[in-house]
């Protein structure tokens, strides 16, 4: 049998001493971020991505482990495992197969077949169903086990109890349901149909008359009909042909019985009565959790480039969080987040309310030298978006707009963690406070967020929450670490997700530097209380102090490397000096003609390492999130109306989904690309070429406004 790292090394076609080395450093309590950056000699560089789905895999091994010992001692206590059964359960690949095996063996509720034993009809079944010899007559058999004290009146009632009987032996035999579960994916299919007679027009109208076969169904298709029956709109079924799995099933069970007519019989009624409906809710099942892995697989692959939006930094920013009946809130907020101002205007309180918002705007953008305003997304945005290109008009210019998604912003503004930071703010200001900020650094303001709520992908509220959540805390952290974190200004929910650090030392980090001052070096993060050695080791590399004297310490160099750093400026002929000054020049290139291997050996580390330390001196305090396309800055509005059939635009990819993408092109409604509109060649998914965050160049194909529906393509041969 193949051990664990064997499976695992197969599956992810790495080397066993890399998997080997991983499970150890997971089991040691490592964090996935230091694993992947910092361990990298250890397991051949592998991404925090693969790292964590290794960790996923390695967890359902190890249930799926304790599961077969279960098993096997159960089956045990009633004295009935074999070496054969034993050697079955070990050998069983999915928890499906060890519980199809564990099934005869099962504390069962009373059913007809428990009826029929208790009645004595146990040797009648085991004597029909045996293979040998026809036996001549099965209801002459019967009238054998006429027993009127026991409930058995006739021969028939004999010969029903042992059908009863074999048919649930047919439907405990795990042979059957896995040649039979197998059958259903190949050749079953999922059909849906409107729940009443006369339907009324719905999104789920697609679903009305429906059918797919199970192989080729997409997930989305899924976790569509399964919200339409809940909500009582479809009726939805998998299904198999039945004379297909019956022939199948004689096949498999019949051959050579004593009693063959009566077998087939008893075949056929395990399959009806148990087998088939037992089937149809495991495929069900199957069906919903592969469209949930798959969904929250998209989820997070849409969340990271959210996340890793490039900032707009440095600059005076204006929150705008539109609203009717109680005005758009304004906040406007300093390069590093700090409000200075707030205010509320009703710019769709008719002519007037417009006018007096413009002129009250233009003295607070002139007042605090505002560079950029951020607008959400939400109700009132489309008059709030209008608005603002008369207020830029006014002021002469000089200032840009953006839309911002404020997804969860009012789940943060009516959060605890809200009312600390700004406790004399109402829940609106908040919000608009918020806006700004994501904006100037969407990945520190988007932290404060259950990712949950951030809406990055179809149907997640179907998702199953846990799932969902590990996924995209998983995401969240993997993109604060990536980027490095400041402990000088960072809040306590940023510091929160870097590596090694939980919710208690994250507060003890800002309450320290509250009552001591700015951090100074890396190594004073040790005199936080309850930050003990092991929480240094993870976090410290991902953590900066740009005030310290020492460059490395504003670097992802992580202290356990400094020697080597000094030592490597030492073989170049340069210093620390340099790395400040930025005179490090091409040190890659002298690298490699001075000889990789001999470079890391004489500087004690590996050459994954030594590469990583080599980038980071040259560019000390670097942000990955400046290699990025910036964000669409707009000065001007359009409307649907604006829109005619092969206008070319810029616009911005929202979401991603498995049937297209969702773009931003400034008119309010997003427009959809449909997956064939993409490129030239085929794409199993959209994700394969489009990411969340990417600036595309789209050309519009049809616009229908009365359901406010934009069709678009990136291929201009498809206009």
């Amino acid at each position: 049998m193949e051990t664990i790292i064997q499976i695992l090394a197969r599956e992810l076609e790495r080397p066993e001493q890399h998997i080997e080395n991983i499970i150890t450093l997971l089991d040691e309590g490592n964090t996935v971020p230091f694993i992947a950056r910092y361990r990298k000699e250890l397991h051949g560089a592998m991404d925090d991505q693969l790292i964590r789905q290794l960790a996923d895999r390695l967890q359902y091994l190890r249930n799926l482990q304790t599961r077969r010992d279960e098993v096997k001692q159960s089956i045990e206590g009633q004295g009935k495992l074999t070496d054969e059964l034993s050697a079955a359960i070990d050998a069983a690949s999915t928890l499906a197969e060890v519980e199809d095996l564990y099934r005869p063996y099962k504390q069962k509720r009373r059913t007809r077949a428990t009826q029929a034993r208790e009645k004595g009809l146990e040797p009648l079944a085991e004597l029909l169903f045996a293979k040998g010899a026809p036996c001549p007559d099965p209801l002459a058999e019967a009238a054998n086990y006429i027993d009127t004290e026991k409930g058995v009146e006739t021969a028939e009632d004999a010969l029903q109890g042992a059908s009863d009987i074999v048919a649930e032996i047919i439907s405990d035999d795990a042979d059957v349901r896995k040649m039979l579960r197998e059958l259903y994916w190949r050749r079953g299919s999922i059909t849906s149909k409107a729940a009443a007679k006369e339907p009324e027009d719905s999104v789920y109208r697609l679903y009305y008359e429906f059918s797919s076969a199970l192989s080729k169904t997409q997930g989305y298709q899924v976790l569509a009909m399964n919200r339409g029956e809940r909500e009582e709109i479809l009726k939805v079924s998998a299904e198999m042909d039945r004379e297909t799995a019956l022939a199948a099933l004689c096949r498999k069970v019949v051959p050579g019985r004593a009693a063959m007519e009566f077998v087939k019989a008893a075949a056929e009624d395990a399959y009806d009565r148990l087998i088939a409906p037992s089937l149809e809710r495991e495929v069900r099942s199957e069906l919903t959790d592969r469209a949930s892995e798959g969904a929250i697989g998209q989820f997070a692959l849409n969340l990271k480039p959210l996340l890793m939006q490039p900032p707009v930094k440095g600059f005076v920013t204006m929150g705008l969080d539109p609203g009717y009946r109680m005005g758009c809130k304004v906040a406007v907020v300093d390069p590093t987040g700090k409000v200075l101002d707030t205010t509320v205007v009703y710019p769709t309180h008719g002519e007037r309310g417009k006018n007096e918002a413009i002129e009250k705007l233009a003295v607070l953008i002139k007042k605090h030298k505002v560079a950029h305003i951020a607008i959400g997304n939400g109700t009132a945005s489309r008059e709030t978006e209008q608005m603002t290109v008369e207020l830029i008009r006014k002021v002469g210019g000089g200032v840009s707009y953006a839309i911002v998604n404020e997804a969860g912003a009012s789940v943060y503004s009516a959060s605890k963690l809200a009312a600390e930071e700004f406790p004399e703010f109402d829940v609106n200001l908040r919000s608009a406070v918020s806006i700004a900020r994501r904006l100037q650094d969407p990945l520190a303001e988007l932290v404060k967020i259950d990712p949950k709520s951030i809406g990055v992908g179809q149907y997640q509220h179907d998702m199953p929450q846990a799932r969902l959540g590990e996924a995209l805390d998983g995401v969240v952290e993997d993109c604060v670490n990536a980027v490095g974190v400041d402990v000088n200004t960072a809040s306590a929910p940023l510091l929160t997700r870097v590596a090694g650090l939980n919710g208690t030392t994250a507060k003890n980090i800002v309450k320290y530097r509250e009552e001591n001052g700015p951090f100074t070096t890396r190594k004073q993060i040790l005199k936080v209380p309850k930050l003990g050695p092991k929480a240094f080791q993870q976090s410290a590399g991902f953590l900066r102090v740009p005030e310290s004297k020492s460059p490395l310490d504003n670097t992802a160099v992580h202290p356990e490397s400094y020697a080597a750093a000094e030592k490597l400026l030492a073989l170049c002929g340069q210093n620390m000096a340099d790395v400040k000054a930025g005179r490090l020049g091409d040190l890659k290139g002298r690298l490699a003609a001075y000889g990789l291997d001999k470079a890391a050996a004489e500087c004690g580390v590996g050459v994954p390492t030594l590469l990583d330390v080599a980038a980071e001196l040259v560019k000390p305090g670097r942000d990955p999130r400046d290699e990025l396309p910036a964000p669409v800055l707009r000065t001007d509005v359009m409307d649907m109306k604006d829109l005619k059939p092969g206008m070319e635009l810029k616009g911005t990819v929202r979401n991603v989904i498995d049937f297209g993408a969702f773009v931003d092109i400034g008119v309010h409604q997003d427009g959809l690309v449909h997956i064939s509109q993409i490129c030239d060649r085929y794409l199993k998914h959209p994700s394969e070429v489009l990411s969340v965050g990417d600036v595309v160049t789209v050309w519009v194909k049809e616009v229908d406004e009365k359901k406010k529906r934009i069709s678009l393509t990136m291929r201009k041969d498809r206009l």
